[in-house]
């Protein structure tokens, strides 16, 4: 049996009963009066509010936000298990009961401001959940029996929009660093972001920049301004340009801006609609590879024009490129000499031309595995007698390249000169020779002469007439004078020889330049020249060999004899330096010209210019020649009309060495 109250389809309350006889099932159906259908309408509606409520409670019992229900005075009455979990309660009716609450106090008392003047407060708080803070959008409704609440935990979201923020910073800064002009528009066409290139480039204000324009009133200011090329139709150019708001590829552009730049325009439509604008300069890159396809023409016209032959070989071994020269220098044909041609391909025929071919070499340098990688320079013989000089360098990219002049004449040249030097060298010494011997042979007739003239010049000898005794003493003179060069040349012999030994000791400086000085006193006295001797500055000593000091001294002193004016002055200066001993000898003759100064020291050169008389051209060979020995240098000032000064220097302690020729 079963007793209900229900309700028609008419909406009319009705009482059934239901009872079950031993043959039958009986269901009566009741009219209810006026106060009978009024309970049941609200039996009814109790019944259908208690499912509702049973059903919310059930959704938001399940919902993973944690939800609550407060009382008129605002403590809770009922919390979801989200709740219970956020405040770490054993379950909800924990939570109510021991009054946990989710949010702060602040927060709390916000909410109560809020629901003072509007029922809804809506708004992101943030509280510690398991000692994270996160933050969640709390909704609270505040209704006449008490208020109910929803918070949606939205920290993964605030995370992935902070991302979002940084990388879209990281990426404004990062185009910003870039010397692409970049501008971002987005659907409706508005600048939404430009980089410092893009600003720069078109040299428009930040300002305007910044207050997003259009991307068509963009152009028609760049066009106002005459920063782009004036178009024969702008409308239905500019038409084309934002056509990329509804193309799907990118489209790209070249423009020719009236200032000389070449500008590369990519529009690239974004996904989500809008299109990023891309501006790039290439001004200076085509500008370099013009200059780079100039540079290499005019290194192709080069290379083909030059004498010298020019081959590069690569990695691989094979020809990258070469100059007809190269062909020509190797007699190799068109074919022969093309590039990919391989290195072992060419040295089959390369030898054929030279029975001792270098090309052996260049291909294990061409192709080997050596990591020290050494220039190689020489010269190889063709059998046609052709010399060709070659270099082979290796080149940073393992590459090689190989160069060949062709140097014929010039070793012909270099071989004559080598025989003719041979053969001058061969006469010099035959003349050194044969000068030495003649030297010897009239040492001792000139020995004798001086003898027999010194024993008639003598009173006991008997008298002699004055013709006859100028006659001795002209022989005399001249016979010393012979033996002087005899000497010299003998001198000179043993220096060449490298057997000359100096004496090394303490030469005593005044008492060298006196017997100097001594020996040319009736050549100055005869031309009326005065000796100025200047040595207040000189060392006492220095270490040197006396003999050949004083023979230095005597040349340069028999030298500027010659060539100073009647009644002059010959200046000799001693003094003393910082390593050494500096003599000079001036006089103030002619002076010499530039071209003798060149050989001013060779020997057999009389220099007669201004000169007294012509001597054998050995005085300034000599002085060369002993000053070297003692390790010193001899150099010379003079000019025209200037005079002439000899310097001499030597060292403190003499170093030995073979003097120069």
């Amino acid at each position: 049996p079963f007793d209900l109250v229900i309700e028609s389809q008419a909406g009319a309350p009705l009482e059934v009963h239901g009872r079950k006889s031993a043959a039958h099932v009986l269901v009566r159906f009741l009219s209810l009066s006026e106060t009978q259908r009024s309970q049941a309408r609200l039996k009814i509606e109790n019944q259908r509010l208690a499912a509702d409520h049973d059903t919310m409670i059930g959704l938001l019992d399940a919902l993973n936000m944690p939800a609550w229900l407060r009382g008129e005075d605002g403590g809770l009455k009922w919390v979801n298990r989200a709740y219970a979990d956020a405040v770490e309660a054993e379950n909800a009716e924990a939570a109510v009961r021991e009054k946990k609450e989710f949010l702060g106090g602040q927060a709390r008392d916000a909410i109560a401001a809020q629901h003072r003047t509007h029922p809804v407060f809506e708004q992101s708080l943030s509280t510690v959940i398991e000692g994270d803070r996160r933050v969640f959008a709390v909704t609270d409704f505040a209704g006449s029996d008490g208020s109910a609440g929803l918070a949606c935990d939205t920290s993964a979201i605030e995370a992935v929009r902070g991302e979002y923020e940084r990388t879209v910073r990281s990426h404004a800064d990062t185009l910003d660093q870039l010397n692409t002009a970049v501008a971002i528009f987005d659907t409706d066409e508005k600048l939404r972001f430009f980089n410092q290139a893009f600003q720069k480039l078109w040299g428009l204000e930040a300002g305007f920049l910044h207050s997003a324009p259009d991307n068509a009133l963009l152009l028609d200011r760049l066009r106002s301004e005459g920063k782009i090329a004036e178009q024969p139709e702008w409308r239905r150019w500019k038409e084309g340009l934002l056509g990329a708001y509804r193309a799907v590829e990118s489209q790209e552009h070249w423009w020719h801006l009236p200032d000389g730049k070449t500008i590369r325009v990519v529009a690239n439509p974004q996904p989500k609609g809008g299109v990023t604008w891309v501006f790039e300069n290439l001004t200076e890159k085509m500008d370099l590879e013009s200059r780079y396809q100039t540079a290499v023409r005019v290194q192709g016209e080069t290379l083909d024009n030059l004498a010298e032959g020019v081959a590069v070989f690569g990695p691989d071994g094979r020809l990258r490129l070469s100059n007809p020269a190269f062909a020509t220098l190797w007699g190799l044909s068109g074919e022969a000499a093309k590039p990919s041609v391989h290195v072992s391909t060419i040295r089959d025929l390369c030898d054929r031309q030279a029975a001792d071919s270098p090309w052996p070499g260049f291909v294990a340098a061409v192709t080997g595995f050596d990591d020290e990688r050494r220039d190689r320079h020489g010269q190889t013989e063709l059998n046609n007698g052709n010399v060709l000089s070659y270099a082979m360098i290796p080149l940073p990219n393992g590459q090689v390249m190989m160069t060949f002049v062709d140097v014929t004449d010039s070793v012909h040249v270099e071989r004559a000169l080598k025989d003719k030097n041979e053969a001058l060298q061969k006469s010099d010494q035959l003349k050194n020779e044969f000068v030495q011997h003649v030297s010897y042979e009239l040492r001792s007739p000139l020995t004798n002469i001086i003898g027999f003239t010194e024993l008639l010049s003598q009173p006991t000898t008997g008298p002699l007439t004055q013709k006859q005794r100028e006659y001795v003493e002209h022989v005399s003179s001249s016979s010393a004078v012979l033996l002087t060069i005899v000497n010299d040349i003998l001198d000179l012999a043993t220096v060449d020889a490298g057997i000359m030994q100096l004496d090394i000791s303490e030469v005593q400086v005044d008492r060298t330049i006196a017997a100097a000085a001594e020996l040319v006193a009736d050549r100055l006295e005869e031309h009326s020249i005065r000796l100025e001797v200047e040595a207040a500055s000189a060392p006492k000593t220095f270490h040197g060999d006396e003999v050949r000091v004083r023979q230095i001294l005597y040349n340069l002193l028999s030298n500027a004899a010659n060539y100073a004016p009647e009644a002059s002055t010959i200046r000799l200066t001693c003094r003393h330096l910082a390593d050494g001993v500096e003599f000079s000898v001036h006089d103030d003759g002619p002076g010499m010209p530039p071209d003798v100064l060149d050989s001013v020291f060779r020997r057999f050169e009389p220099r007669a210019n201004g000169g007294r008389r012509r001597g054998a051209g050995l005085g300034l060979s000599i002085v060369k020649s002993f000053v070297e020995l003692h390790g010193g240098s001899v150099r010379i000032e003079t000019g025209k009309d200037k005079g002439t000064t000899v310097i001499c220097t030597f060292p403190d302690m003499p170093g030995i060495r073979a003097a120069a020729e």
